[in-house]
């Protein structure tokens, strides 16, 4: 068994993502740990036959079945890999990970791994999706979910991290090449993105990674995030689906990409704003 580091999977039925994921990362000889969140198709089949680890919560949000995650399993590695069940290693982080030795990276805590995301088939290359970084490989024990979020979900370390800008991991939900699947989801996330803001408005929700736009990956993200917040509702959607279709090259990525920078970067922030004033509509005194 692989004594460097071990696998962490979230899952909720993956049974068309999790034998990608496992294939993808059987060949590392390491032990796999899958969270699940309530599966009623095979994947809990699919995740013991292949010798991991299962374990069930109920699903709140993804940094908080992280924080359970990190929290509730035996890790016996120094480091932990943390993947969500839709995303695949490739080759080249593959051999990244082979000639993985915790002796060689003393002075770090984090890698970040370069992520390819697919929508219908097609790499999402331009708008500002790649390259994006996401920290996934940490030391245990040292590494947490951020549950100050309510929607992104992210692993924070303190120390030193690295970013292994050829190691990627590919992340294609098959779910999602049916429309109605991407936007139940996303009006969901809406929910909850909903609710962060305006906790975040009113002083309620603070972030946790320090904002630097010549930060670390997640840094700067903190950074971009403090600038949104302060953009005019409603106009900031277009704002930033204008800067992701022009700026960003995303009409370079064709006709399936310009749908998904629409409907990620216009539609699905366009649904936030008006739930945030709903919320606040909602929780306003009425007047006398």
């Amino acid at each position: 068994m692989n004594p460097h580091y071990s696998f962490i999977v979230l899952t909720c039925n993956e049974e068309i993502h999790l034998p990608r994921l496992l294939a993808s990362m059987a060949s590392l000889n390491a032990a796999v740990f899958i969270l699940d969140s309530g599966s009623t198709d095979s994947t809990i089949h699919i995740a013991e036959n292949a010798g991991a680890v299962v374990a069930k919560h109920p699903f709140e949000n993804h940094p908080r079945q992280w924080h359970h995650a990190l929290k509730i399993f035996s890790i016996q590695t120094p480091w932990v890999i943390c993947l969500d069940a839709d995303q695949v290693i490739t080759p080249e982080l593959r051999r990244r990970l082979i000639a993985f030795k915790d002796e060689d990276y003393q002075n770090v805590n984090g890698i970040y791994f370069n992520r390819k995301n697919i929508f219908k088939g097609r790499w999402i290359k331009y708008g500002g999706y790649y390259p994006f970084y996401l920290l996934k490989m940490m030391r245990y024990g040292i590494g947490y979910s951020d549950i100050n979020e309510n929607m992104d979900h992210r692993i924070i370390v303190s120390g030193n991290t690295i970013i292994w800008k050829d190691g990627h991991i590919i992340e294609e939900n098959l779910k999602e090449n049916k429309i109605s699947f991407w936007i139940e989801k996303h009006n969901r996330y809406s929910d909850l993105l909903a609710v962060e803001e305006t906790e975040r408005l009113l002083k309620l929700r603070h972030q946790t990674v320090k904002p630097r736009f010549w930060g670390s990956p997640d840094e700067r993200t903190a950074w971009l995030k403090q600038l949104w917040w302060q953009l005019p509702r409603y106009v900031r959607p277009m704002l930033y689906f204008i800067y992701r279709i022009i700026f960003k090259l995303g009409i370079l990525d064709g006709h399936t990409g310009i749908i998904f920078h629409f409907i990620q970067g216009f539609w699905f922030r366009l649904m936030v704003d008006i739930k945030i004033d709903e919320i606040i509509k909602q929780n306003k005194p009425a007047e006398k």
